[in-house]
């Protein structure tokens, strides 16, 4: 299998929303099928594994390994894939780090929710 890098080169790497920072993957690389390592734009680094994701919903498309190769960084620094498969950069980045929603969005602490 043939590894794949791909770097976001262009435009800002970095933005906020409501006051919280939105984390960009800037590089991204296939370490093995449903495995990636990613560079975040704060210099963050890691592994991700996405095998939880596959055969599920859209993610059915990764049951094939070369669609899963087809990997790339968005204007927004999200992971897409053909078929208008996407992951957020901010869920991957809670994945990498290790940590949660309320430490890289401190607005959410607190904060109910009512549907």
């Amino acid at each position: 299998m043939e590894n794949r890098c791909l770097m976001l080169t262009q435009g800002p790497v970095s933005e906020t929303w409501k006051g919280n920072t939105v984390h960009r993957v800037v590089r991204v690389e296939v370490l093995k099928h449903l495995q990636l390592s990613l560079t975040f734009e704060d210099g963050v680094t890691g592994s991700v594994d996405l095998s939880d994701l596959e055969g599920k919903g859209v993610f059915c498309c990764w049951n094939d390994p070369k669609a899963f190769q087809q990997v790339a960084i968005g204007d927004t620094g999200e992971l897409m894939w053909p078929g208008q498969v996407d992951l957020c950069p901010d869920s991957l980045y809670l994945r990498v780090a290790g940590k949660s929603p309320e430490s890289i969005f401190p607005g959410l602490k607190g904060e109910r929710l009512h549907a």
